[in-house]
């Protein structure tokens, strides 16, 4: 975990509800979730396999022992847990190299939200090596805060992620609006008790209490996340 601000500090966006913005990574800033599926599928097809479509709503968006886990299950392929995550780390990472393509609305909600001095951490299930390579693209000063999902005991679908974020941030996890874009990541921050915007990258997330589904980055901004926040008596 890597952090710019001490903790705790509880503080507010300028006097408003919402007290920090929790945002994933790939699929939701970066365009990165397809690279994800294509890399397991050529590393299956070396070992002899072709994997099913229908897995990957099975495996977007969670920790890589479980999707790595599963697709080893799922096919019998001869290779341990702990080689499959070398290999799709090495090759994510030079699938990446020098140019990590962003979400449209990525750049002009990031600006928004610094310019605000709104607290912000990204939130991701992926290794600290992965976030720290994108981090270049998507600039690290746009962060108080990242969380990798090797650096904490349980990653996504648990809420560990979201609670530490918000820990850290001086935050009530109540009073932070989180952005993801699988089922995984939003089981996650709902079960932290965080405000979620879906963006749904792969697979269907439906509305829910608590949870506002929107198309793109494009219909986020920082009005429309503090709406999402009951005002403070």
């Amino acid at each position: 975990m890597t952090s710019t601000v001490p903790a705790p500090v509880a503080r507010t966006a300028d006097g408003h509800a919402l007290q920090a913005v929790l945002l994933d990574m790939d699929g939701t800033l970066v365009d990165t979730e397809g690279f994800w599926w294509e890399i397991e599928a050529e590393i299956f097809r070396e070992l002899g396999h072709e994997l099913d479509d229908a897995w990957r709503d099975i495996v977007v968006g969670g920790p890589m022992s479980r999707s790595a886990g599963f697709l080893i299950e799922a096919t019998g392929a001869d290779i341990g847990l702990a080689e499959l995550s070398v290999l799709l780390n090495e090759r994510f990472e030079a699938r990446i190299a020098g140019h990590v393509p962003l979400m449209p609305g990525a750049e002009r909600l990031l600006n928004e939200l610094a310019r605000h001095n709104v607290p912000t951490a990204l939130v991701s299930a992926s290794h600290r090596r992965v976030i720290d390579q994108v981090l270049r693209t998507l600039g690290r000063d746009r962060f108080h805060l990242t969380v990798a999902g090797d650096e904490v005991p349980r990653t996504k679908p648990h809420p560990d992620p979201y609670l530490l974020a918000a820990r850290t941030l001086g935050a009530h996890p109540s009073r932070c609006a989180v952005i993801e874009d699988t089922a995984t990541g939003v089981a996650a921050a709902e079960a932290a008790g965080c405000r979620v915007v879906a963006i749904p990258s792969v697979g269907l997330i439906d509305p829910a209490p608590g949870r506002t589904v929107v198309r793109s980055l494009e219909d986020v901004d920082l009005p429309f996340l503090r709406s999402l926040i009951t005002p403070m008596n």
